[in-house]
Parts: structure tokens; C-alpha cells; sequence
């Protein structure tokens, strides 16, 4: 993880603005610094087509939202990645999952939300991810329903789930800022 920080609050001022966060009952701080992988409980991907198209994923309660979850006992970053990929967005991830950001979560809960997962301190994890979309979602019995997946330009995504998160649409904004949001074809080679 990378970039001028400095720059992006002042781009992404509600983005970097320290939250309290009500339905997880935590005060989260967003940061281009790199979580420690063990403390890692949650994370949210932006999927990019070939075409340099986003995914993005509607449940049947209505809400929009990037693919991605929590951590199930004993999984890797990797693993998680593909997982909620393939549950959420019918996405199969092509090579690495590249972080750039996270939101540091401190909890106010006695207990973690699950045993297994880091407390009191704990990082949500946003990563870019290459994938191509091969089918329906898997909509797992435990997960949330998801009734409808889209691949839309980036601000076109983040306008689409805006609506319903508008955290996830600014950490959208914010990789495209960083130039991490491309087709394939523009990808730098290595």
C-alpha cells in the first residue's frame, strides 16, 4: 500500500475521516498503510474485468455493494478473496489480490463479532482484484442473497453503490485515484 496521504484526504476528506461505525459497534480509521495479515477480519474487493469494468452486486433486501466478507476460521487472505468472489459475484480471481487500503477497526464490543477473528483491533482490508465473471453467484445458505451482479465503468459504479454504501463508493473513487482501476490491456507489464 501506497500514496501521498496527505493528497488523498484532502481528495477523500469523508473517507479519512475517523467514524464511529453503529452496526459493528467500532471507531474505524482509513489508512493506505498495510494491515498485518492476522489482524485482518473483513475484506471488500474491487473486481476488475478485462475490459477495466467493476463488479458490482445487489442483494435481494436491495442493497449495493462490492463483493467481499468476513473471515472464516483459519482462511488466507487468498482464499477469502476467491471465496466471496465466487459467492457474491459468480467472479473467478485471475492472479493477486492487491491491497491498497484498510480501515483500522477498534471495537467497543466485549467480544469479538466472531470467535475466531482479531479483538479488540482489527483491519478491514479493500484490495483490487482481476477477475472474470464466469456465472451466477453462489449465494451461500449463511451469506446474503445476491440477485443481480453488474460490470460498470468505475464512476458508474461507485454512483451505483453509493446509494447504499457510500464508504465503498469512495474507496472506489480512491483506486481509480491511485490509477489501480484499468483494463488489463493498459495493466503496466512487468
Amino acid at each position: 500500500m501506497s500514496g501521498d496521504v496527505g493528497l488523498w484526504q484532502t481528495r477523500f476528506p469523508d473517507l479519512f475521516r475517523d467514524a464511529y461505525v453503529p452496526y459493528a459497534n467500532c471507531r474505524v480509521r482509513y489508512t493506505t498503510e498495510a494491515a498485518p495479515e492476522e489482524l485482518v477480519s473483513r475484506l471488500h474487493l474491487v473486481a476488475v474485468t478485462p475490459e477495466g469494468k467493476v463488479v458490482v452486486c445487489r442483494s435481494d433486501q436491495g442493497w449495493r455493494f462490492l463483493p467481499g466478507g468476513t473471515r472464516e476460521p483459519g482462511e488466507s487472505l487468498d482464499a477469502l478473496a476467491r471465496r466471496e468472489l465466487m459467492e457474491e459475484a459468480g467472479a473467478v480471481l485471475q492472479g493477486e489480490a492487491r491491497y491498497f487500503s484498510t480501515h483500522v477497526a477498534d471495537s467497543d464490543r466485549e467480544r469479538p463479532y466472531r470467535p475466531h477473528l482479531p479483538h479488540p483491533r482489527t483491519y478491514w482490508v479493500y484490495a483490487i482484484a482481476d477477475v472474470q465473471v464466469v456465472g451466477a453467484p453462489t449465494n451461500p445458505a449463511n451469506g446474503e442473497t445476491v440477485v443481480e451482479v453488474l460490470t460498470l465503468p468505475p464512476a458508474a459504479a461507485a454512483e451505483y453503490i453509493r446509494e447504499h454504501d457510500p464508504v465503498h463508493a469512495d474507496v472506489l473513487r480512491h483506486a481509480e485515484a491511485m490509477g489501480l482501476v484499468r483494463s488489463r490491456k493498459d495493466a503496466p507489464r512487468t
